[in-house]
């Protein structure tokens, strides 16, 4: 998709592209590190776009590369690859040696993800630090933006794009693992570029005009908010603004951490809806837009396109991301979290910032400026888009991950000593700087609880583990102080005109120049919320009375659940255990739906039962909303005074249709829980249900046409004996198949008036006999005749005899 200044042809790329089709895949990376090697840099610039699309693939899925996806360690070409490209490896190596001769390559804007994408040809510039003095503007207009990066950039975003690209893989080829040579290699260029010990190494090539040096960061005489009306000059006057600014030479040392973590977050998280990209515009973008309507309701007449219309009113991306994506992600925050808390001790209380390195600056502000933001989004599109099944277990462990910085200071802990131990007092600022991200998302969390079948042992975990984590000591307590410090009164109206301090950076390296330092924690909170949720936000308190009246219902469904699940574990116990007799004899039971697994491995490693990952998160929300012994009582007694053990045999909630009983949504979660249910048996005629295991499938068959040909000649006169009122009509009721006399009054799953009206008419039936049952007793019948030398006439004659009789006295005339 890129391509470089100069479109000379180069008979290097020209070999290089017959040898991959036709060489080993060995002989082609050989041979690769040898023309690196060998070659200037300015024939190598004209390889080096092929080469790194015949890695990662194109940018529109057409060329898959080299599928480091699904490239697992077992592998042969496993470790080619990752010598080839690791940090220091032949590939970086090429970067370098193009980066010192400052080759620009370009990249289209209409690869980048969607918000910025539509944001830029609408003719404003979004708050993205990678687009700074990037931007290359053609004589066909806005629409063919594109971006001009140096060769790490460029290198970096590629492979960050070959992750959320869609490609046309094989067939056979499924989700990859966190083995895969994509994870690993995330994983090694975090700790190469982001090291939590020592410094970032040097690179090995300099420029001709000097040291290595990041873009030129935005001058502080230029403001942001330069939008104007004309929305199609508003980049290029931006641009050709901005003088050239000496960079500082402290600063050279992590350009390179801060290019990569700008393309990781900007291309892996800068994915969401419309509405929530609305509530996220700066406020330059906002009074721009207002100057706009205001000089429009005095010139109706002029039919000119606001700024960033489009981009308000026309955008949708419909990006749902992959599970791969999420894990991949979810990786990047616990590097930053591990980064960010290896900041030294001193540097943390220090105040004398002209004696902090550039990568202790970076530690300090990381989490903050680069992740907050459009992490909270990304989770937020996750929690409201993700399908309601096990697989939401990635999303629910990054956010976790996020909300508990503490896990990743390097300290060795353990688990149990750890819970117990607490939350320590110095996080305190990182709840409340964080304060939707444990407030609203643990909304967004109840809301999918209450729609899941938590009786599913994987639903059941999800809860426990988002249970656990709340229940940590002094946690609740600094959520619950974050909320007091939003709600109180607003008494720093005066440094309402400073908030943009609080907002994510705004061009060039966020080390540029140090913000200043807000004290007032209410301010910081408020700008937090009113920055991530807009002025107008409704705040819902997670511990005020309408989230706990959804809690209190979440914890009868859990205990619902509990229930159920505790009783089908039982019944599963009682099931092996007859099972595990009855095998001794080959007459064990076939049908596996009467097992029941309910165990999974928790945190500790220990494998726990549904119910008892239930019960745990009962105690667990029980100290996050300090409801003691006596509450939680008289609620399961509340509960508990319509569910006694009849109530599993009722029907769930339904109402009465046309075609028969139709399930309420009150219905739906008693079925999703286990609280109620139809018992599920075969409801059309008897005669044609699937032949079963136990049965004789010759027989099953001989003995239905003999008794269709009987039902059929004799069906009128069998209709006459039933319909009698005497002792007859008893009996042919009691011996003849019919549909009333089999109805024993279970609750059934609801059929249709036709289904129910359709088998009315009694006839003979013989199935019975081919049972294997009925036929070992006939036989052993038989064989005890023989003892008291009965012939086979007088067995059978004594046998139907005896079966009058029983049905005679078991007639309900009797009765």
């Amino acid at each position: 998709m890129a391509a470089p200044a100069m479109q000379q042809p180069s008979y290097l790329l020209a070999n290089l592209k017959m040898d991959s089709t036709t060489k080993p895949f060995l002989q082609c990376c050989q041979e690769l590190v040898k023309v690196i090697d060998d070659y200037p840099a300015k024939e190598l610039h004209l390889i080096f776009p092929w080469l790194v699309e015949s890695v990662f693939g194109s940018l529109d899925g057409v060329i898959v590369g080299w599928n480091l996806g699904f490239l697992q360690a077992c592998s042969n070409q496993y470790n080619i690859v990752m010598d080839f490209l690791n940090p220091s490896g032949p590939m970086m190596k090429l970067v370098y040696k193009l980066q010192a001769e400052e080759y620009k390559y370009e990249i289209p804007v209409s690869f980048l993800p969607g918000p910025v994408k539509v944001s830029i040809q609408e003719g404003v510039l979004p708050d993205c630090p990678l687009l700074n003095n990037k931007l290359h503007f053609p004589l066909s207009g806005l629409q063919t933006l594109s971006l001009a990066l140096n060769p790490f950039e460029y290198y970096m975003f590629m492979f960050a794009s070959s992750l959320i690209t869609p490609k046309n893989y094989s067939l056979g080829q499924h989700v990859s693992s966190l083995d895969s040579a994509y994870f690993v290699l995330v994983d090694t260029y975090l700790k190469y570029f982001l090291p939590t010990e020592g410094s970032v190494p040097p690179s090995p090539f300099i420029y001709k005009r000097g040291s290595v040096s990041p873009p030129a960061p935005r001058a502080p005489s230029v403001p942001f908010a330069g939008y104007g009306i004309h929305s199609a000059s508003l980049l290029k006057r931006h641009i050709s603004h901005q003088p050239s600014v000496t960079a500082d030479p402290a600063a050279q040392e992590i350009w390179r951490s801060e290019a990569l973590l700008q393309v990781f977050v900007e291309m892996w998280l800068h994915h969401y809806s419309l509405e929530m990209y609305q509530k996220l515009q700066s406020p330059q973008v906002k009074l721009a837009l207002l100057q706009y309507r205001l000089s429009m309701s005095s010139m109706l007449c002029q039919p000119l396109t606001p700024p960033g219309s489009g981009t308000l009113h026309t955008y949708q991306e419909p990006f749902t991301p992959t599970e791969e994506h999420v894990l991949v992600v979810r990786l990047l925050v616990k590097h930053l979290h591990a980064f960010s808390c290896s900041l030294k001790p001193e540097q943390v209380s220090s105040s004398a910032h002209s004696h902090t390195s550039p990568l202790e600056e970076l530690k300090r502000v990381v989490v903050h400026r680069f992740v907050q933001q459009k992490l909270y989004v990304f989770l937020q599109h996750c929690f409201g888009h993700w399908p309601l099944d096990a697989s939401f277990r990635v999303v629910l462990e990054t956010w976790l991950s996020y909300i508990q910085p503490w896990r990743y200071t390097g300290e060795k802990t353990n688990p149990q000593t750890d819970q117990n131990k607490g939350v320590p007092e110095k996080w305190s600022l990182f709840v409340q700087e964080n304060l939707l991200m444990y407030t609203k998302l643990f909304q967004g969390f109840l809301n999918r609880v209450v729609r899941t079948d938590l009786v599913n042992v994987k639903n059941a975990l999800m809860v426990f583990r988002v249970a656990k984590v709340f229940a940590q000591p002094n946690l609740s307590e600094m959520i619950q102080k974050g909320e007091q410090l939003f709600l109180e009164p607003e008494h720093v109206l005066h440094h309402r005109q400073h908030r943009c301090f609080l907002s994510p950076g705004h061009g060039g390296s966020f080390l540029s120049a140090r913000q200043p330092v807000v004290t007032d924690r209410v301010f910081r909170v408020k700008s937090h919320v009113y920055g991530l949720e807009g002025q107008d936000c409704q705040y819902k308190q997670m511990f005020g009375m309408e989230l706990r009246g959804t809690v209190l219902k979440l914890i009868q469904i859990i205990d619902q659940a509990r229930q159920t699940a505790k009783k089908m574990s039982d019944q599963s116990a009682e099931v092996a255990a007859n099972n595990s007799f009855m095998s001794w004899f080959g007459m064990g039971s076939p049908d596996l739906n009467y097992t029941f697994n309910g165990g999974e491995v928790d945190d500790t490693g220990a494998c726990v039962k549904t119910h008892e990952f239930l019960e745990r998160s009962l105690d667990y929300l029980c100290q996050i909303f300090r409801l003691n012994a006596g509450q939680l009582s008289q609620l399961m007694a509340t509960l508990g005074s319509g569910q006694d053990d009849g109530n599993s045999k009722q029907l769930p909630d339904c109402v009465q249709g046309e075609n028969g009983l139709i399930l309420t949504d009150l219905g739906r979660m008693q079925v999703i829980n286990g609280l109620r249910r139809f018992e599920i048996e075969y409801q059309g005629d008897p005669e044609l249900q699937p032949i079963r295991s136990y049965e004789n499938a010759i027989l099953v068959r001989l003995f239905f046409k003999i008794s269709s040909l009987v039902n059929e000649r004799f069906g009128g006169h069998m209709d006459a004996l039933c319909s009698r009122p005497d002792f007859l009509g008893q009996l042919g009721r009691h011996y003849l198949a019919s549909p009333e006399a089999a109805a024993d009054g279970r609750c059934r799953s609801p059929e249709t008036r036709l289904t129910a009206e359709r088998y009315r008419r009694p006839r003979l039936s013989l199935r019975m006999l081919a049972s294997y049952r009925t036929l070992l007793m006939l036989l052993l019948l038989y064989l005890f005749g023989a003892l008291f030398s009965l012939g086979p006439m007088s067995s059978t004659l004594l046998i139907l005899t005896g079966g009058f009789l029983y049905g005679l006295l078991s007639c309900p005339v009797w009765r």
